[in-house]
């Protein structure tokens, strides 16, 4: 049987699963492990990035595929006798955002792990996707960044909102319970040989610093496995726990905007705002969570109390503040600007970047990849309102570039007239709205 047949009936059979996930929410599925075939491997393997950092074992995509046919009947095989073992993830700091000297930890598997994962991550989405609620935007298919801010938008530009919960979860990643976790899991899933996968998943530990470490909490951010399971764990933690019982005791309308573990809360008064504030913590800490409670704050945000002359705050939400501001008719409306934390550390991103290839590339590539570098800032951060900020962004950033670019030797490469000239014949990416949080019929 060709690849693209077999691919299409294992396709089917995931379509299926999400059908019937759908139609019989209590339903328990027994066996799973029938679709990890070396054809559905093989279309997983087309789809990973071989461009990615490699695991422990420095296995490349390329690598991999020399003999991919051998390779996939030998880990079919293994996984069949239960002898397939993930290997250690291997464990890397980026920089956070929005966190000056913070770093955050990622995760990078072997490339055997990843095609594994791969196909992991479509049985358990079409498990769950169905599942999911409204409120969750973060990693599912269809939904995205932008999709979440512009429906906290909507809401907040739609009704009366006294006070806003901007929920922080200490470490929620790294503090996933294993064991909680997995109950989790054979709610849905009865397949004792994937769940036993899944235990060798959360088993295989990190390597960081040339130390194995294996711990009984924690899904590794980076392993194609994670986001998938982060969202499980947190559906029925926080998603199930606010929809069926918080707002059934809260006086007024409260509404959860929830992008992986960024969260924020609309509350119609503020008295549910301090209640569901302090029920969010005792909730988590049943299931071993807990708040970042220097992070985790209760904002003011009424627009009636706004038109009254009083200051009400703001809060961040992707990388967006949401604030109060006048509309062309003099109307206070809610708006959004790039986060001041998120622009400085763009910023400071952009100077280490021009420090390192002023010397080592010529104009052209820098200017290139300079160019490139501003369009994803413009089609991430180009919503309503916020013309003003990106076009800060892309002032100031241009400056730090002609500073650089005027360090390459102890003669000045470029004076500001000469460097107007270039901008004119090689422009900058236009900035314009990718993302409209509102419609016309709304539009103040």
């Amino acid at each position: 049987m060709g690849t693209t047949e077999t691919y299409v009936t294992t396709d089917t059979k995931l379509k299926r699963i999400a059908w019937l996930s759908a139609r019989e929410p209590g339903k328990q599925f027994d066996c799973l492990m029938h679709l990890f075939t070396e054809e559905s491997l093989a279309a997983c393997f087309h789809e990973l990035d071989g461009r990615k950092a490699v695991g422990v074992d420095g296995m490349t995509k390329a690598q991999y595929g020399e003999d991919l046919d051998g390779n996939l009947k030998d880990l079919v095989s293994r996984m069949k006798r239960m002898a397939y073992r993930p290997g250690p993830v291997r464990r890397v700091l980026i920089p956070k955002d929005g966190q000056p000297g913070a770093k955050r930890p990622l995760g990078v598997g072997n490339f055997e792990d990843k095609l594994v994962q791969r196909m992991m991550h479509k049985v358990l989405e079409s498990i769950y996707e169905p599942m999911f609620l409204d409120c969750s935007y973060g990693f599912r298919p269809g939904r995205g960044c932008h999709d979440a801010v512009r429906a906290l938008y909507q809401h907040l530009y739609r009704h009366e909102v006294q006070a806003v919960i901007d929920v922080d979860v200490a470490g929620y990643f790294d503090s996933i319970d294993h064991g909680l976790l997995l109950e989790i899991l054979r709610e849905k899933i009865n397949d004792t040989r994937l769940l036993r996968y899944m235990v060798r998943l959360f088993k295989a530990g990190v390597m960081a610093e040339g130390e194995l470490r294996v711990s009984d909490e924690g899904v590794p951010q980076g392993s194609l496995c994670s986001p998938v399971l982060a969202n499980i764990f947190a559906h029925y933690v926080i998603d199930i726990w606010f929809e069926q019982t918080v707002k059934r005791h809260c006086a007024g309308h409260v509404a959860m905007f929830r992008y992986g573990d960024d969260v924020v809360v609309c509350c119609q008064f503020e008295k549910d705002a301090k209640r569901i504030r302090e029920a969010l913590g005792k909730r988590l800490a049943r299931y071993r969570l807990r708040l970042n409670e220097t992070k985790t704050r209760l904002v003011p945000f009424s627009r009636r109390a706004r038109q009254r002359g009083e200051r009400q705050g703001a809060f961040d939400f992707l990388g967006f503040t949401f604030y109060w501001g006048r509309s062309r008719r003099g109307a206070w409306i809610p708006k959004v600007k790039t986060s001041g934390a998120r622009l400085r550390i763009k910023l400071k991103r952009v100077a280490i970047w021009a420090r390192a290839v002023r010397n080592r590339r010529r104009l052209p590539w820098i200017w290139a990849m300079f160019c490139a570098k501003l369009r994803g800032h413009i089609q991430y951060f180009g919503v309503s309102f916020n013309t003003a900020a990106v076009n800060t962004f892309v002032h100031r950033a241009t400056r730090i570039l002609f500073r650089h670019l005027n360090r390459r030797s102890q003669r000045k490469s470029f004076s500001w007239e000469r460097f107007t000239l270039f901008l004119q014949a090689h422009p900058l990416p236009r900035v314009r709205i990718y993302h409209p949080l509102f419609v016309s019929r709304v539009a103040a």
